[in-house]
């Protein structure tokens, strides 16, 4: 059993504040940028077009991930403190929003430029679970998504989470793992997979994997699942008909 004792404020002072959460989420971007324009000079793409891209996508996922949370987990109390939505320094990110943030960016992207989104989005989907790993990895750090009670060996304790700590899953280092893995598939498969299968492989490994993580969270459900369960089964029954259809789909 660890009891996690970390601040979650890495650097502190008048002019500014660093937390673990922001320097994680820094490092899984830039190693994700890394990474897609690697592969993107390695498979003939214009590197500048490809980073130029990948800005917007960046900004349109934050925008989605931040709405989401306020829609799907929140509404209430955003609606009760508007101001608060701006806030994002306070916390408050959801993957589901990201996803679909991302999906309408790029949609908007390929569409208005007329691109091949086929071949890019096989592209962009390889970064996006080293990223996700980096931000479970701050979520640890920031003592927050933690895991329902346990007494496996591995468990963890918060002590900054509730006063009177109980040991509970490390749900965020298991979901930072899973990541990695799906990472290491995408990149193993990536030549042999095309039309946008990759893609459709990746919602269907990361969100599948995100319904069965729920199970060990300590979240409130509805009729047996939790909101991201829910929120989870479009995206994996969808990339399911999108496999099988294999991408015969226009933009």
């Amino acid at each position: 059993m660890f009891v996690n004792n970390i601040n979650p404020i890495l650097f502190d002072s008048e002019f500014i504040s660093i937390r673990w959460y922001g320097l994680f989420l820094g490092l899984g971007v830039g190693l994700g940028l890394y990474t897609l324009i690697k592969l993107a000079k390695r498979d003939g793409f214009d590197p500048d077009q490809i980073l130029l891209i990948a800005l917007w996508l960046i900004l349109g996922g934050l925008v989605g991930a931040r709405l989401g949370h306020i829609i799907f987990y929140n509404f209430e109390y955003f609606v009760s403190k508007p101001f608060e939505i701006l806030m994002i320094n306070h916390g408050g990110l959801s993957s589901h929003g990201m996803a679909i943030g991302l999906i309408i960016t790029f949609y908007l992207i390929v569409h208005f430029n007329k691109l091949a989104w086929r071949e890019l989005i096989d592209l962009f989907v390889l970064p996006i679970p080293l990223i996700a790993s980096f931000i479970r990895i701050g979520n640890f750090f920031n003592s927050e998504i933690v895991g329902k009670e346990t007494n496996l060996p591995w468990s963890v304790q918060f002590p900054i989470y509730e006063s009177n700590p109980i040991s509970r899953h490390p749900s965020q280092l298991y979901e930072a793992i899973i990541a990695l893995i799906i990472f290491a598939i995408l990149m193993l498969v990536r030549n042999k997979l095309r039309n946008a299968q990759l893609a459709w492989l990746f919602l269907f490994l990361y969100f599948s994997s995100r319904f069965l993580i729920e199970f060990v969270k300590e979240y409130p459900t509805f009729v047996g699942l939790s909101m991201g369960q829910w929120l989870s089964i479009p995206f994996i029954l969808i990339s399911i008909f999108l496999l099988i259809q294999k991408s015969n789909i226009q933009v």
